[in-house]
């Protein structure tokens, strides 16, 4: 965090200033008015299996020819635009944002008999490196909410991977092959949430559940802050 940053925290305190634009506001909000265009929630037609926005209720056509490996997934908001800029805020230095998102993933959550949440892991040496987890710090005050325990150790990630960013799908696969470890003494037999910020192609979820589900857990549901509205660029299969 930066020195102007903490300057202008220290004078405008979390709640008084627009999380966008940093404008003063006075009504409880985390956005000023005009920064509230910038910001779109998944309230619309969604996909019933992965949660993204679609243009009906209907499943979309990604989960007709492939079905995830998680049982379902939601997400509160789409990531575009003002979302964007939030979470990038959130993963680099505006932690407190968690109680926020994990107020409106909650709204999102009305799945049944649920045993416990976990998140998806970073390794020792990334975590360090941003200072924490953030995918850990939504989860923590989802399962607040949720009034379900947190299931710290249930998941690591045990060797480092290349930004996703800019992979295709299938590179994002091969990418994550073997990334992920589960302890089948603490899932085994468990219906799980697990959170994370973003969900893009999916490719974490998928590898997460895969994981999870081959070390006995019984049903894996993904709840993240925000997904993409995507289209599929038939060329090179990049969701955008």
């Amino acid at each position: 965090m930066n020195v102007f940053k903490k300057i202008l925290d220290s004078i405008f305190p979390e709640g008084y200033t627009c999380e966008l634009c940093n404008r003063e506001i006075f009504d409880g909000s985390r956005l000023c008015a005009e920064c509230r265009d910038e910001v779109t929630f998944n309230n619309g037609h969604t996909c019933p299996v992965c949660g993204r926005r679609t243009a009906s209720d209907c499943v979309c056509l990604e989960c007709k020819e492939l079905a995830p490996i998680y049982d379902r997934a939601v997400s509160a908001l789409i990531y575009e635009k003002g979302v964007q800029r939030l979470i990038l805020a959130f993963k680099e230095d505006r932690p407190y944002l968690k109680t926020w998102f994990a107020e409106l993933m909650y709204a999102k959550c009305d799945f049944k008999a649920v045993d416990a949440v976990c998140y998806v892991p970073m390794t020792k040496r990334a975590e360090y490196k941003r200072g924490y987890n953030q995918s850990y710090l939504l989860a923590k005050e989802l399962a607040k909410l949720l009034k379900l325990p947190l299931l710290k150790n249930a998941l690591v990630k045990v060797k480092e991977t290349s930004s996703q960013k800019s992979l295709t799908k299938r590179e994002r696969e091969v990418n994550l092959q073997s990334c992920f470890k589960a302890d089948k003494s603490v899932v085994a037999g468990m219906s799980l949430i697990v959170v994370d910020d973003v969900l893009t192609t999916g490719s974490t979820a998928n590898a997460i559940s895969a994981e999870l589900k081959k070390r006995g857990a019984l049903k894996v549901y993904f709840v993240t802050v925000a997904s993409v509205h995507y289209e599929k660029n038939e060329e090179n299969n990049v969701i955008t």
